[in-house]
């Protein structure tokens, strides 16, 4: 674990789930999506400025910002799609709005769902990033490949956190991205 005794904010919301202790098994991916927690997310109206979806993601630390009309769902902008679509300046993020970089009508789950479906979707759909939503389609969460990476790594924590250091630790200090 961290130093000393202490959890991580996302440890400790796995372990009060109230649901017992964890135990890796066969039912692991049974598990609601919101037992892992429900991240917040970026939410921007379509009609934002690129730029502004850039901020808020780059401010808050999250690969992704969800667009929506009236309160409901209608796109998704990844950093995926900024690096492939507008890093080579094909569009000025200060000039264009959302929609026209954002996919459209995504695919989603709600924090209801096991966390199966989203695994599924992000290994057979090859997405990183999954809006929750509620039954009117209004965001709530979005889960990422990320959070269940933690997730799974909180099972083998003794294991994946406490690993001596290797020569290759020095290759990269840093945390990919900045």
């Amino acid at each position: 674990m961290n130093e000393g005794s202490e959890l991580r904010d996302d440890e400790r919301r796995w372990m009060e789930a109230g649901e017992g202790p964890l135990v890796f098994d066969e039912h692991v991916l049974d598990r609601p999506i919101r037992s892992i927690g429900l991240r917040p997310s970026v939410v921007v109206p379509e009609g934002a400025l690129l730029s502004e979806a850039i901020r808020l993601m780059r401010e808050r630390k999250i690969g992704s910002a969800l667009a929506t009309r009236e309160g409901r769902l209608v796109g998704i902008v990844t950093e995926r799609d900024l690096l492939m679509r507008a890093a080579l300046g094909e569009f000025d993020p200060a000039k264009i709005h959302v929609d026209a970089l954002m996919h459209h009508d995504p695919v989603v789950l709600t924090p209801d769902h096991p966390i199966a479906y989203a695994l599924n979707l992000m290994s057979d759909g090859g997405f990183r990033h999954v809006p929750l939503v509620d039954a009117e389609r209004r965001p709530v969460g979005i889960i990422s490949m990320r959070d269940i990476v933690d997730y799974l790594a909180w099972f083998f924590r003794e294991k994946v956190l406490n690993l001596p250091p290797t020569p290759q630790s020095s290759i990269a200090p840093h945390r990919e991205g900045g």
